[in-house]
C-alpha cells in the first residue's frame, strides 16, 4: 500500500511535542549529542496516533487534532510492504520539552502573571535550591491546596523547599535550539520561519530567549542551531517545610491569601499558583483580572503623576500589549512576566486615583489593526524621531510603526528622513527645539567606553575574548538608529558584529541605538546619542508633553500609531487551564 512519507514526517513532528508529561516539571541529566540523527520520515510510532497541537495567536490558542492514519499504522503493525520505503518501528516519540498545560485564553480569563520564575533551580539530590517564603499581609492565614484541591496548609507564613524525585522510567528529550536572542520579538521571527514550513517551533526563556524545534526539522538558512539531548530521570517536587519535617506536594499548587500576599514590598491579592515550567523548575504566578493588572502596570511604566491624557493613552497601550503578547510564555503555562521582559507589574494598590480614573475611562479599549490588537510597543523617549519596528528587532516592517520625526511642524521640516549618514544624525542630536518630549533626562546623552569595558561586555555575552581596537557603524535605519555595529579586535582577534537589539543587550550602558561614535584615543570611545529605549511606538516623554499641550489620549495614540482604531474587548473571569503544548 502507498505511504505518504511527507505527511508521516509531519505527523511525527507533531507527536514529538510532549505527550504524556502534562503538568509535570522534570529535571534532567544533560548529555551531549554531537551527531544525533534526525527522526527518519520512514519511522512510525505505534503507541501514539494523535496529538493536540497548540498554536498561539494573540487571544489564545487554536488547537488542531492531527491524526496518523490508522490504516497506515495497521499496515505497519501487520508488516505490509510500503512501496516508497521499508518502515522501521520505534517505540516512542521523542519530546522536545517538558509539557505544561496552557493557561486559559487571555481575553476570556484573568491574566496569569509570573511573579518569580525558575524556582528550585540549583536543587540537587543532596540539597534544595533557594527556599520560597510566603507571608500573609494581614491577620488571615494563607491557604495552600495541592493538585487534588486538598488543603495542605493554613498559616500566616509558609516555606517551600524543593527536592528531586525519581521518575518511574527515564524519558528522552531532544531538540534543536536557535539563539540566544536579545528579545522575544527576534526569537518569534525565527520561530515563525520554522512554522511556515509546518514545524511546531516554540519560543522558550530558560535564561535567554531561544527557539526550540524537533530534531527532524529542516535547518533554517542563516540561522545557527545547536542540538541537545537530555535523559530525564527526575522531576522537581515542592516540599512544604514544617516543624516536624517536610511534606512533598503534588502540583500545581493553589494559594489563597484573604489578607493579601506580601511581595517585594507590596501586597498582591491573588489568587496564586505554583506550577512546574518547561525547564524542570517552578513558577509562582498571580491570576489577576486584566483591569486590576493595569493598576499594577500604568503607574510603574509612565508615572502616576503624568497628565490625564497620557495616563489614558498608557492604559490603552498596556491593555493592548498584554492581550497581544499573552502567548509569550505559553511553553511555561502562563501569559506574562512581571519585569522589563514584559511590562513592569507591581502592587496595584500604589495606583493613584488619577491612574484608576484613566483605567476606568478607557475600560476594555485596545488599539487594533485589521480587527486585531496591535503590537503596542512603547518606550521612555525617542530623542525626537520615531523608529520603525524593523530598526529595533529582526522583523518585517509594520505600517503603524514607521520612522518619522516627532515634533512640531518646524521640527519635522528640519528633520529630513532617512537619517542614514553620520552627519545627518549628528545634526539631529545637536538640535532639540520643537521636538516632543525634550524634558526627558535622556533626550540627549553621552556614554564613554574603554576598550576594557567593551571587551568585558563581549565576554559577558559570550561573543569574544579579544581586545577591541576599533568601533564603527556599518548600517543605520531610516530614523538614524544603528542597525549594525562592527567591533574590530587587536592582533588576530576575530571581529564582532552587533545587530539591532543585540547592540544594547551587549553594551548595556547605552540608553538607545540612536548615536554617533567619537574616538577619544586608541582604546576609548564616546557615544553621543538621544532617547531612552527602542524608539518604536509611543514615546512616554512625548505623550506627557502632548497631554500637557491639551491633546486627548485618542489624538496621542493616533499620532504614534497612525491608521489604528480603538475597539473594545470584554474579558471574563473564567480561569480554567488549557491543554499542554
Amino acid at each position: 500500500m502507498p505511504v505518504a512519507l511527507n505527511r508521516l514526517a509531519a505527523a511525527l513532528r507533531v507527536l514529538s511535542l510532549g505527550m504524556g508529561l502534562a503538568a509535570r516539571g522534570i529535571s534532567d541529566n544533560h548529555r551531549t549529542l554531537p551527531s544525533l540523527k534526525p527522526i527518519n520520515s520512514s519511522r512510525v510510532m505505534l503507541n501514539s496516533v494523535a496529538a493536540d497541537v497548540a498554536m498561539t495567536p494573540p487571544f489564545g490558542w487554536l488547537k488542531r487534532r492531527v491524526v496518523v492514519p490508522l490504516a497506515l499504522v495497521s499496515a505497519v503493525a501487520c508488516s505490509c510492504r510500503a512501496q516508497e520505503a521499508s518502515l522501521e518501528l520505534v517505540p516512542t516519540a521523542v519530546l522536545t520539552h517538558r509539557a505544561v498545560p496552557l493557561p486559559p485564553k487571555a481575553n476570556t480569563a484573568p491574566l496569569w502573571v509570573a511573579l518569580d520564575d525558575h524556582l528550585g533551580r540549583g536543587t540537587t539530590t543532596q540539597a534544595s535550591g533557594p527556599l520560597l517564603s510566603l507571608s500573609s499581609a494581614g491577620q488571615q492565614s494563607l491557604r495552600l491546596r495541592d493538585g487534588a484541591g486538598t488543603v495542605v496548609a493554613e498559616a500566616r507564613s509558609l516555606r517551600l523547599s524543593w527536592r528531586l524525585a525519581p521518575l518511574a522510567e527515564p524519558v528522552e528529550i531532544a531538540r534543536q535550539i536557535a539563539g540566544p536572542f536579545a528579545s522575544f520579538e527576534s526569537a518569534e521571527r525565527i520561530a515563525n520561519r520554522w512554522r511556515e514550513q509546518g514545524v511546531v517551533a516554540r519560543v522558550a526563556h530558560p535564561g535567554d530567549w531561544e527557539v526550540w524545534a524537533p530534531m527532524d526539522a529542516e535547518r533554517l538558512a542563516g540561522v545557527p542551531v545547536r542540538r541537545s539531548a537530555r535523559t530525564l530521570t527526575t522531576e522537581m517536587k515542592a516540599v512544604l517545610e514544617g516543624p516536624s519535617g517536610g511534606r512533598t506536594l503534588q502540583g500545581p499548587l493553589m494559594l489563597e491569601a484573604p489578607s493579601g500576599l506580601l511581595w517585594q514590598g507590596g501586597v498582591l491579592r491573588g489568587p496564586f499558583r505554583l506550577q512546574p515550567d518547561a525547564y524542570g523548575s517552578w513558577t509562582l504566578l498571580e491570576q489577576v483580572p486584566l483591569e486590576r493588572y493595569l493598576e499594577g502596570v500604568v503607574p510603574h511604566e509612565i508615572g502616576a503623576g503624568s497628565p490625564r491624557a497620557a495616563l489614558e493613552a498608557q492604559a490603552v497601550l498596556a491593555r493592548t500589549w498584554a492581550l497581544a503578547n499573552s502567548h509569550r510564555f505559553a511553553i511555561d503555562g502562563y501569559h506574562l512576566c512581571s519585569d522589563t521582559q514584559c511590562q513592569v507589574y507591581s502592587d496595584p494598590r500604589q495606583a493613584s486615583a488619577a491612574v484608576r480614573q484613566a483605567i476606568r475611562a478607557t475600560a476594555g479599549q485596545v488599539l487594533a489593526w485589521n480587527g486585531e490588537p496591535i503590537q503596542a510597543w512603547y518606550h521612555a523617549s525617542n530623542g525626537g524621531v520615531m523608529a520603525g519596528g524593523d530598526e529595533a528587532w529582526a522583523m518585517d516592517s509594520l505600517p503603524y510603526v514607521q520612522a518619522r520625526a516627532d515634533g512640531s511642524k518646524a521640527w519635522i521640516n528640519g528633520t529630513v528622513l532617512p537619517l542614514q549618514d553620520v552627519s545627518s544624525v549628528r545634526g539631529l542630536l545637536a538640535r532639540g527645539e520643537g521636538a516632543y518630549g525634550t524634558n526627558h533626562p535622556r533626550f540627549r546623552w553621552s556614554r564613554t567606553y574603554s576598550a576594557g569595558q567593551v571587551a568585558q561586555a563581549l565576554r559577558a555575552a559570550g561573543l569574544s575574548s579579544g581586545v577591541p581596537s576599533a568601533l564603527s557603524v556599518q548600517k543605520r535605519g531610516a530614523s538614524g538608529r544603528v542597525l549594525a555595529l562592527d567591533i574590530e579586535m587587536a592582533a588576530e582577534g576575530q571581529a564582532v558584529m552587533l545587530r539591532l537589539d543585540g547592540i544594547r543587550r551587549t553594551l548595556r550602558r547605552l540608553p538607545s541605538t540612536l548615536f554617533v561614535i567619537e574616538t577619544l584615543g586608541p582604546d576609548r570611545w564616546r557615544f553621543n546619542g538621544g532617547g531612552f529605549g527602542h524608539g518604536v511606538g509611543l514615546s512616554q516623554a512625548g505623550a506627557i508633553d502632548l497631554a500637557a499641550r491639551g491633546w486627548s489620549f485618542e489624538r496621542i495614540l493616533s499620532h504614534y500609531y497612525p491608521g489604528t482604531t480603538l475597539t473594545t474587548v470584554q474579558p471574563s473571569s473564567s480561569s480554567e487551564p488549557g491543554q499542554a503544548p
